[in-house]
């Protein structure tokens, strides 16, 4: 599963995650590490309740298990250098008997991201105890993660194919987050315990972070959204480019496609688009600009794909406007400027999911950050956090997002901070006291993470991973656990 050379992935294991979602590593602890881990689990979930995000700094041995370098190896691999743990954590107890539950995707933790191919979060699946198809390991749907529809979530329904993520102790099975997931039933006599932690990228990727061996996407057997799987690759890559001109398909046709009735057509309609070039942006511009805002609003609601809702940017010709890349970035500009909001609002989610390559719009998307619309300033926010390139004349910006009523936007904003990081004293002093005051855990958490990095000396970075592994969150608790 992992380079005999080094900890990173290869070639294949990062082909196998583009395309079914997941990847498995063993964390390669001695065995009775994972069994001392086990019964600390099981003695604190008895005595004390489970601890939810607190579950780190309550049994901070958790930790070892993430710095291994297996571990660490696959998730640098897919989600490059310096990437970060977010403070949501989980232990899931399924206990003997148990039916297991319905298929459904996670959440952004409260948050709203838009579901891009473009995979900057992953989620990983510890074991701590061995696990087999009777003991109700997690399941998933291999290749189904970019779908928001499936024939049904009652699993003894379901027609789609399932994999059961099963193995010995020490397996970390690490997800694509918009993975279709449930706890199978566990028939067994056994507890068993699974640790859910999340991370996600600090840095858009410049080149492939993996043992890359070949140059371009090699086409998999039975890939049923080829499109979307070219655009990942390359990405991850660092390039966009290598994508020829896809002959026979016409702009018309893709655009009629995003209409079609079943979901696979239209997300391989939306990600051809990448190959008809800069022709293709007006007509998807003006097609955006012709969505209603009821089309738009349709998509807010929860549902077992978004089970605390959706984004109303989560549209078929923003999809494709993503896929566009850096020729659609100007038109981009000029649509947060649009009078609907809901086109300003998915221009800004656009713009943040093209990344790099549309660095240029940072002045506009910080303008964006004042505008009247929530999820305007909301996707602005996410989108400035991606682009990342801050200098310290931004600090006032900063500042004043800061302040937001929204705590999606104080939340994205310190996030922003905590990856790309300015040197500013009123900012360190504002997100200090965000750290401490604000009503968001989340918004607390990635304050302090910006304030440590930024007031911190250089090369001490171990030292406020540790900090922040170990920090008790006073908001969790045995009745709000995330």
């Amino acid at each position: 599963m992992t380079n005999r050379n080094s900890h990173l992935l290869r070639d294949d294991d990062i082909r196998k995650f583009i395309t079914d979602g997941y990847v498995q590593v063993n964390a390669g602890l001695p065995g009775e590490f994972h069994q001392n881990l086990y019964r600390k689990i099981e003695t604190v979930l008895e005595e004390e309740g489970n601890p939810g995000n607190n579950i780190l700094p309550r049994i901070p041995e958790i930790q070892r298990v993430f710095d291994q370098p297996a571990v660490r190896g696959a998730l640098t691999s897919l989600l490059g250098p310096g990437y970060l743990m977010h403070p949501h954590r989980y232990c899931h107890l399924n206990k003997p008997g148990s039916p297991g539950q319905q298929w459904h995707k996670d959440d952004y933790i409260f948050d709203h991201n838009v579901r891009h191919a473009r995979c900057r979060w992953v989620m990983a699946f510890y074991y701590p105890q061995d696990v087999n198809a009777d003991m109700g390991p997690t399941g998933i749907l291999p290749g189904r993660q970019h779908y928001n529809r499936i024939s049904d979530c009652d699993a003894s329904r379901t027609t789609e194919s399932a994999l059961d993520l099963r193995g010995p102790a020490g397996t970390v099975s690490i997800v694509n987050f918009d993975s279709w997931h449930r706890a199978t039933a566990n028939s067994s006599k056994n507890n068993r315990y699974m640790l859910k932690f999340q991370f996600t990228r600090s840095h858009e990727p410049n080149g492939p972070d993996w043992e890359n061996r070949i140059g371009g996407w090699k086409p998999q057997p039975g890939n049923a959204l080829p499109a979307i799987s070219e655009v990942v690759w390359n990405w991850m890559a660092g390039s966009d480019s290598g994508q020829a001109e896809a002959h026979g398909v016409s702009i018309d046709r893709c655009l009629s496609e995003l209409d079609d009735r079943e979901e696979e057509v239209r997300l391989q309609a939306a990600y051809t688009f990448r190959r008809k070039g800069k022709a293709a942006v007006e007509p998807l511009a003006e097609r955006l600009r012709a969505t209603s805002e009821e089309e738009a609003l349709a998509g807010v609601p929860k549902n077992p794909a978004n089970p605390v809702g959706g984004n109303p940017s989560e549209l078929p010709a923003a999809y494709a406007l993503s896929a566009m890349g850096f020729p659609a970035v100007e038109r981009l500009e000029q649509l947060l400027e649009d009078d609907a909001w809901w086109v300003r609002a998915a221009a800004a989610d656009v713009l943040g999911d093209i990344g790099l390559p549309a660095a240029a719009a940072k002045p506009a998307l910080f303008r964006s950050l004042g505008d009247e619309d929530a999820w305007v300033r909301r996707n602005a926010s996410e989108a400035v956090g991606v682009i990342g390139g801050f200098s310290n004349e931004d600090a006032p910006v900063f500042r004043s997002a800061l302040a937001d009523e929204d705590e999606r936007v104080r939340r994205n904003i310190a996030f922003a901070l905590a990856r790309h990081p300015v040197q500013d004293a009123d900012l360190v002093d504002d997100l200090a006291a965000r750290s401490i005051e604000d009503e968001g855990r989340y918004v607390r958490y990635y304050a302090l993470a910006a304030a440590a990095r930024m007031a911190g000396k250089a090369g001490h970075e171990s030292l406020w991973e540790a900090m922040l592994a170990t920090r008790w969150c006073p908001l969790t608790t045995r009745k709000s656990a995330f």
